[in-house]
Parts: C-alpha cells; sequence; structure tokens
C-alpha cells in the first residue's frame, strides 16, 4: 500500500508504521482463534488452555484473590497455560482456589514481598548506568544485567550486591550492547533534530486526538512532525523520563484529526481493540520506523533500567529487537491488544540484545487517555481515538518523504512486501533508518541516543 498525501484533516498515522514485516507470516491468521476451554469443568485436576491475552486476565484476578501467596505468573506458550507460582504457607487452600480458576500451580520459595525487597537493595547499592533488573517468575529469582559499559569497580559493586542477595533469589547476566534509547521510530515523527516512533493514536482526556510515544522523546522537543524539517503536527502535552517511567502524550495540533487505533502493516492493517498488562512468555510484536516488524516474548516485568540520562522504574522486559528511530514504537498481540512503547535497550536486528518498553496501560492511566473501544466516541471524526504513537507520527505518510528513504518507512511501496509475509516482505526492512540517533542529545541528554548511544531507544 503506497502512502498519499492527503489533506490534514483526514491524515492521522496508523500505529505503528509501513515496514517490511520479516516476523509478520505469524501474525495475522490466527488473530481470531478460538480458545480451549479445556473441555473440562474440573479444573482443579485439568488446568484451562488459554489465550495470552485471558492469561493476563486470569493472572491479574489471582493475584488480587491470592494475596501473599502469589509469587508471581507466566505463561505457557507451548502449553497454553497459565502458571502460578505459590509460597507453601498455613493455607492449604490457596492452590485449590487457584487450580479451580484454571492455572498451574508451582510452589516457589521466593514471595513478591522478598523479591521487590531485593530490587529495592538493587535500587540502593547498585544504580549504575548500563544496568538492569526485573523480576522472571519462570526461576522465581531476579535477572540483573549488565551491559558492556559495566566494567571494574562498576562491576564489582553489581557482582558484590547480586552475591548478597544469593543464587536462589537473583542472577547476573552480562549483555554484549549497550542500553541505549532508540531514538528514531514507528510511523517516523520528527522533532529538535531527533526522531522517533509514533506508538498508539489515542483520545486525550478533553476528547481531543493524540498519540503516544517514548518520554525521551517528549522531553527532547515539544513539536513533532511527520516528515523531517516539515511542519508540526503535533504539541506534546505530558512527558515522563527518566523517573517512573518513559511516556509521552502529543496532541494533534488540528483538532479534526483522524486518528484509528490500528497498526499498519503494509496493505493491511491490524485494528487495535484496546490496552493489556504483559504477560511474561507471551508472544509480541513490535513495530517501528527503522527495522519494521520484529517479534519476541515477554521475559520481565517492572523492570528497571540504568540509562546514562537516569533511571526509568516500572517496564516491560523482552528478547524482541530494536534499533535507533525505534523509540515509542508500538508493542502489541497478534489479536489487536496494545502493549507497550519502546523505550531502549542494547544490541540490534542483527545480534539480537535485549528491549524495555513502557507499559500502555500504565501510561494511559497517567495522561488520562484512552484507547480502543473504551475510547468511545467522543474525538470528533476520529474512530475510537488511537493510542499513542498512531495519529500524528508522520500523518498518513509516517516517515513520510522526509523520514529516512521512500514513500513510506521502511521502504516505499514495498515496505512489507505483498503484506504479511508476502514473496517481498522483508526486502526493504530497515529503509528509512538513516536518520536513526541523530541530534538527539541536545536536550538535556534524553533524546536521540545521547554519547555512545546508551540510553532510551529514540
Amino acid at each position: 500500500m503506497s502512502h498519499k498525501r492527503i489533506p490534514k484533516r483526514k491524515a492521522a498515522m496508523a500505529a505503528g508504521g509501513v515496514v517490511a514485516l520479516g516476523a509478520a507470516a505469524i501474525l495475522l491468521p490466527n488473530a481470531n482463534a478460538s480458545q480451549d476451554g479445556g473441555g473440562s469443568h474440573d479444573a482443579a485436576a485439568v488446568p484451562r488452555t488459554l489465550k495470552a491475552a485471558d492469561a493476563s486476565d486470569l493472572a491479574s484476578q489471582l493475584a488480587g484473590q491470592l494475596g501473599d501467596a502469589f509469587a508471581g505468573s507466566y505463561y505457557d506458550a507451548g502449553a497454553q497455560r497459565l502458571v502460578v507460582n505459590v509460597v507453601p504457607g498455613d493455607d492449604d487452600q490457596v492452590a485449590v482456589r487457584a487450580q479451580r480458576a484454571g492455572a498451574e500451580i508451582r510452589e516457589v520459595d521466593n514471595s513478591m514481598t522478598e523479591l521487590h525487597g531485593g530490587a529495592q537493595t538493587l535500587k540502593s547499592e547498585a544504580t549504575i548506568p548500563g544496568t538492569s533488573w526485573a523480576i522472571d517468575p519462570r526461576t522465581n529469582k531476579i535477572l540483573v544485567t549488565a551491559d558492556s559499559t559495566v566494567t571494574g569497580e562498576k562491576w564489582d559493586r553489581l557482582e558484590s550486591t547480586v552475591g548478597r542477595l544469593g543464587s536462589n533469589m537473583a542472577t547476573l547476566e552480562k549483555s554484549a550492547g549497550t542500553f541505549k534509547t532508540f531514538v528514531s521510530g514507528g510511523d517516523a515523527i520528527f522533532g529538535g533534530g531527533a526522531r522517533c516512533s509514533l506508538g498508539f493514536n489515542v483520545t486525550a482526556g478533553d476528547g481531543s486526538p493524540a498519540f503516544l510515544t517514548a518520554g525521551h522523546c517528549g522531553v527532547a522537543a515539544d513539536a513533532w512532525s511527520d516528515a523531517q524539517d516539515g511542519q508540526p503536527i503535533g504539541t506534546v502535552d505530558q512527558a515522563v523520563f527518566p523517573g517512573e517511567g518513559d511516556f509521552a502524550l502529543v496532541t494533534y495540533d488540528d483538532p479534526a484529526t483522524e486518528a484509528p487505533s490500528e497498526v499498519n502493516l503494509g496493505d493491511q492493517t491490524l485494528q487495535i481493540s484496546g490496552a493489556a498488562e504483559a504477560t511474561v512468555g507471551e508472544q509480541v510484536f513490535r513495530m517501528g520506523s527503522t527495522t519494521g516488524l520484529a517479534d519476541g516474548q515477554v521475559l520481565g516485568l517492572d523492570a528497571t533500567v540504568n540509562y546514562p540520562e537516569g533511571t526509568v522504574s516500572g517496564l516491560i522486559q523482552t528478547d524482541v529487537c530494536a534499533e535507533p528511530g525505534d523509540s515509542g514504537g508500538s508493542l502489541f498481540t497478534q489479536d489487536g491488544l496494545a502493549i507497550g512503547l519502546t523505550s531502549g535497550g542494547s544490541g540490534d536486528c542483527t545480534a539480537g540484545g535485549e528491549t524495555f518498553f513502557q507499559p500502555v496501560t500504565t501510561a494511559l492511566e497517567a495522561v488520562g487517555a484512552t484507547l480502543g473501544d473504551d475510547a468511545g466516541d467522543g474525538a470528533g471524526e476520529q474512530p475510537g481515538g488511537e493510542e499513542a504513537g498512531g495519529a500524528g507520527a508522520g500523518g498518513d505518510e509516517a516517515g513520510g518523504d522526509g523520514a529516512g528513504g521512500g514513500d513510506a518507512v521502511g521502504g516505499g511501496d514495498e515496505a512489507g512486501g505483498e503484506q504479511l509475509g508476502g514473496d517481498d516482505a522483508g526486502d526493504s526492512t530497515g529503509a528509512g533508518g538513516s536518520v536513526s540517533g541523530s541530534g538527539s542529545g541536545s536536550d538535556d541528554g534524553t533524546g536521540t541516543g545521547a554519547g555512545d548511544g546508551s540510553g532510551p531507544l529514540g
């Protein structure tokens, strides 16, 4: 699907960008696959077969019902089951209640209180740029990661802190890359010399059309355009970075802008019905203007990342790849649920690495915006007022004429080939990344890969 310039009143960009779809062959065909309820009402004996979104809902319910006995959960994608960790105690009915709800139960040693206590120790004693930590429910431990910049005394301090927590509480891994922000993006947006990605279109609290993107993009520039050196189409309303998140709300300057709740996948779009919490173990997809579509798994929740610009907490850790220019881009599920906004990480889409995402649910709550089916009809002509990152990032030409080449981010009319794994899928991946990381270090270092590139993903 080639991009055409149309009047701005009709020119809201779809979330994500038109990009090569190397992972798309598996994205849509099963998007509406039916859930197998397990065929048995004896859930205590047979855990239910669940889709990832349903597993996330069940996990949230059980977390409240089980109280202190709940020690995290994760999705077993192979068996399509929710696995719930419980700490043995005096109440032997805890496991029974969880089993009756349809979960598979696993007894573990570390409670969530103990794991959060370990994370607080790391925060107070080992907040070192280039480090991160997140609770991994599959191991019932804290996964601590250090990038290639953590050496010498810094490494010794980190290793010592992890050692004091004990091998039963935390593990330490080394990453070959450096943690950085990926300024550049889904549908490309430009501001203050930086390039980022639009995440999802949303409806702001006052009913106006808006989009979400990364907070480190929002603090790098006040106004954002859909073309390099183009006229602004959106103005930053709120931005958080660093601190308790990495998200920004950008409102469209034209209140009649259409901001559909969808991710553009070339000649097809994936409708976004709403936002959901991430579940460890579930498969997720990321769209960015530099690298196109990539997929992977959620590895950890409530992650803390120590970027050179500062510490950011409450993120989602994944093994999905990303590169400069992907910052702010959309993370979503195959059945159309918005999960996250690209923040930063290490590595690239050749060697791999870790990437961290801002949870969309947290961002929506903080800025008072709505997404998808929850957005209602109050935003002018906007159908559901998509999520942040959608509409304004490059208008209908996300990454258009100035977005690193071609008529569409990711490589002109062929972006994504025949769409969704077609013959040309992947041919244009990355076309449009030529401006990645440019100029983002100027605004308090929060923008596009300041210094050696370690920081949030522009």
